[in-house]
């Protein structure tokens, strides 16, 4: 994933605290439920904002988000995942999440202008789902890479302290996203709180920060359509086969920032 002046990941929720307050006055109160679904929608939209790097965020702005690039092409983590994978993992799927969200973003804000507190609620799941797999995807683009690297000298001292170890950690994570029921993800998360490593899975395109509380470092997709073409039913064998294509430099910048 390119980020840049060209390819920002702009934030364009219209919706902050100011702006349910005014809504809240201005005309009937919107009932207590409906509230605690715009605090989940704004636990989501500050994912977006923690997931990116050097992106000028504007809250408010009705600038619709894009399509990250991919920061290698697409044949180049071949074989580990083929070229035919990436594309449509890119191109279609990824794609989609980002053009259904924009999609629910607009709804919502007619809903909000309009005090709608029912189609609030309606839209809760369509923007947890779509702008967690916008979320998820375009930190996965950024988690892999072509060339090799290794961990920084601070992650494998926190490996070492909280899995005894690479091996125990690739273990943990090759259980957690093999336990998998269906469709989610595999990650490796930061609890701020405990300054731990935590390994994590959730279902579906639930967001690891918004739902978990942990900064995402490393997530593995094992939706079918991240490996069946290649892989098959063979799960395991995707999440073995992974590691060869692992940017650690990514994931140590990310322990980092997160600290």
């Amino acid at each position: 994933m390119i980020i840049g002046s060209q390819h920002s990941l702009r934030i364009s929720l219209p919706l902050n605290i100011a702006t349910v307050k005014q809504h809240t006055t201005q005309r009937q109160t919107i009932p207590q439920r409906a509230t605690n679904e715009i605090a989940n929608m704004l636990a989501i939209r500050n994912s977006f904002i923690k997931s990116t790097r050097n992106v000028p965020v504007i809250l408010g702005c009705r600038n619709k988000h894009t399509l990250p690039d991919l920061p290698y092409d697409f044949g180049a983590l071949e074989p580990v995942i083929c070229r035919e994978i990436m594309e449509l993992h890119h191109q279609k799927h990824h794609n989609a999440y980002v053009t259904n969200l924009n999609a629910a973003e607009e709804q919502l804000k007619e809903a909000v202008a309009k005090n709608d507190a029912s189609k609030i609620i309606q839209l809760g799941s369509a923007l947890k789902f779509n702008g967690g797999g916008h979320i998820n995807h375009s930190i996965f683009w950024k988690n892999l890479s072509p060339d090799k690297s290794d961990p920084s000298a601070e992650l494998k001292q926190a490996l070492e302290r909280d899995f005894q170890g690479m091996e125990n950690f690739k273990k943990e994570m090759k259980a957690a996203a093999v336990a998998v029921q269906g469709s989610g993800w595999a990650w490796l998360g930061y609890n701020k709180k405990t300054k731990t490593l935590r390994v994590a899975a959730c279902p579906n395109q639930d967001p690891l920060e918004a739902t978990t509380g942990l900064v995402p470092l490393l997530g593995i997709d094992v939706w079918e359509h991240a490996y069946y073409l290649q892989y098959k039913n063979l799960r395991p064998n995707y999440v073995d086969a992974i590691w060869d294509v692992v940017n650690w430099k990514d994931i140590s910048e990310r322990l980092a920032k997160a600290k």
